[in-house]
């Protein structure tokens, strides 16, 4: 079961006279996939890499909206600021005031880089900005083209989340191009192709449906120049993972190494046979699985491409095979 976050007032400090504008998360259970991060829900680092001892932390409320597509809540404190969205209340972005690494899957989005060829890379779901902003930072020189349908998260994240400076062109000629409109549409798309597409898109705490279609994996592939590769936020798996290491679903039990029981992976499965690799985020509450097209990749050679933790982390990618 993925892990979300219910927003409760702090209780009063005085009487019937309430704390204004200062919530805590405590971490709850949703039976829907979700991309939330468990690293939000505390103040430091457990020993397991990429997940968070769970506390109730104290943030307060900097802004919340209503567009025409999401419930747009915007939470701080000092060590950081997330972006939360949709009814679900899930973590769509977080900007980190005293690290860059995030812990969580936004860390895996800035290894792509490194493994496909010069050109410019999308992120279909740019959110409040955490993954351009990641690799932005490691990859300077890049032009990435971001693709967002709501307008008033864009503006939001350009005044809360440093989303306007990725704008501005780096000393090393790279940069963030904003794109409103829906990201699975034709015309998001550049001349010649990308070079890599990140795809991160989700709606009410699901991935979008049509991401478990083969035919839209066949559609986003054929925006790729030569070589290019599409990774993706998969998000979680309605799943029993045993003690044995092996993965039960509908009481069968499969081998964890061969394949997973995941909607949006086996549908990329379908449409690139042969030639999908995915993993599982290795935190005890994360649930959150990434799928990345092409040949499977020369993973001592990419590691030593990133600097740490991504070179670690990119150890963990294995081949992706359905089941016959």
């Amino acid at each position: 079961m993925a892990t979300c976050l219910a927003i409760k007032p702090l209780p009063p400090l005085h009487g019937n006279q309430p704390r204004r504008k200062s919530y805590f998360l405590r971490p709850v259970t949703r039976s829907s996939s979700s991309r939330l991060p468990s690293f939000a829900t505390a103040s430091k680092k457990s020993e397991s890499r990429g997940t968070f001892a769970a506390s109730e932390t104290s943030y307060s409320l900097l802004t919340a909206v209503t567009s025409r597509y999401n419930e747009i809540v915007v939470l701080d404190n000092p060590e950081s600021r997330i972006l939360l969205l949709d009814s679900s209340h899930n973590i769509h972005s977080i900007l980190s005031k005293e690290k860059k690494w995030t812990g969580s899957y936004w860390d895996e989005f800035a290894s792509l880089p490194a493994i496909v060829p010069e050109g410019p890379i999308a992120v279909l779901g740019l959110g409040g900005g955490t993954a351009a902003h990641l690799m932005l930072e490691l990859w300077p020189s890049i032009n990435f083209e971001g693709w967002e349908i709501d307008e008033i998260l864009i503006d939001i994240a350009r005044e809360y989340f440093a989303l306007s400076d990725l704008e501005k062109v780096t000393q090393a000629g790279g940069s963030l191009s904003i794109h409103i409109g829906d990201a699975l549409s034709p015309d998001a798309n550049v001349e010649g192709g990308f070079a890599g597409i990140i795809v991160d898109l989700f709606s009410d705490g699901k991935i979008f449906p049509q991401l478990q279609e083969v035919t839209t994996w066949l559609d986003i592939e054929k925006k790729l120049m030569p070589r290019g590769r599409i990774m993706v936020n998969c998000g979680g798996v309605h799943a029993e993972i045993t003690d044995s290491g092996y993965i039960k679903v509908n009481g069968n039990i499969s081998s964890k190494g061969s394949w997973v029981q995941n909607s949006t992976i086996r549908a990329m499965c379908r449409a690139f046979p042969s030639k999908l690799s995915w993993k599982r985020l290795e935190g005890k509450d994360s649930e959150n699985y990434l799928a990345l097209s092409g040949p499977v990749p020369d993973l001592d050679a990419w590691s030593a491409a990133l600097s740490h933790p991504l070179d670690m982390n990119v150890k963990d990618w294995r081949p992706c095979k359905l089941a016959a």
